[in-house]
């Protein structure tokens, strides 16, 4: 199951009880557990915003789809070729449902280090993996080099996504540079040495730039921040 198309619910288990063979079928009508399952993943969509914005933006101006298969974005990749178990959600986040009632899942993670998206955890590829997880979490991994927007709030999917929002940079290299568009403002975040540094073209609002454990915000009105990575 995804939600609204763009995020898995951890667990089959989960999946099952929403898709007996009723015509009624919501989170509250089953447990508490179920509400708190539905609820953490739907907020973490809704502070996913900002990406899947841009991520729609793209599938209706370019015509890449939102969910899209590994071998469209790894074409090169001989691994990637017949995956029906995964997919990218964007060009940045790999998404692997867990469809086990023990939670088991294996995925295949392509070539550069990868970041649990939920853990910080680190994995390279390219291999295969396999873990088990819980009812609250699920394999959602970040590409090496990528900078996610994650927005302020967690309660509706309508607000300015650009307010607040946090700038995760995720194993950029030396000379890479980033352009993160969200909403009608532009980010550009880029890595000289061990220094990132990153600008916003319209900073009317406070914003943040974190990557690993290291974070730096600006105030309303800054529109560039350099961050200090560790060594």
């Amino acid at each position: 199951m995804t939600l609204a198309l763009s995020l898995p619910v951890a667990s089959n288990r989960f999946t099952r009880i929403l898709t007996a063979h009723s015509s009624y079928r919501v989170p509250w009508q089953f447990d508490e557990e179920s509400v708190d399952v539905a609820r953490s993943f739907i907020r973490l969509k809704l502070r996913l915003m900002p990406y899947l914005y841009e991520a729609a933006r793209t599938a209706h101006t370019e015509g890449l789809p939102m969910m899209r298969a590994m071998v469209l974005e790894f074409p090169g990749d001989p691994g990637c070729a017949h995956l029906e178990r995964q997919y990218m959600l964007g060009p940045d986040l790999l998404v692997a449902p867990v469809f086990s009632d023990e939670g088991d899942v294996t995925y295949y993670v392509p070539e550069g280090t990868w970041t649990h998206f939920l853990t910080g955890e680190t994995v390279t590829g390219p291999r295969w993996v396999r873990e088990r997880h819980g009812f609250l979490s699920a394999p959602l991994l970040v590409r090496p080099g990528a900078v996610i927007p994650v927005g302020a709030r967690d309660d509706r999917p309508d607000y300015d996504h650009a307010d607040g929002v946090t700038l995760r940079a995720y194993g950029l290299r030396p000379g890479d540079e980033v352009t993160v568009p969200v909403g009608d403002v532009t980010f550009t975040v880029a890595r000289e040495g061990n220094t990132l540094s990153a600008t916003c073209t319209a900073p009317k609002a406070a914003w943040t730039l974190t990557a690993g454990t290291r974070e730096i915000q600006a105030t309303p009105g800054t529109d560039s921040l350099t961050l200090e990575l560790e060594r």
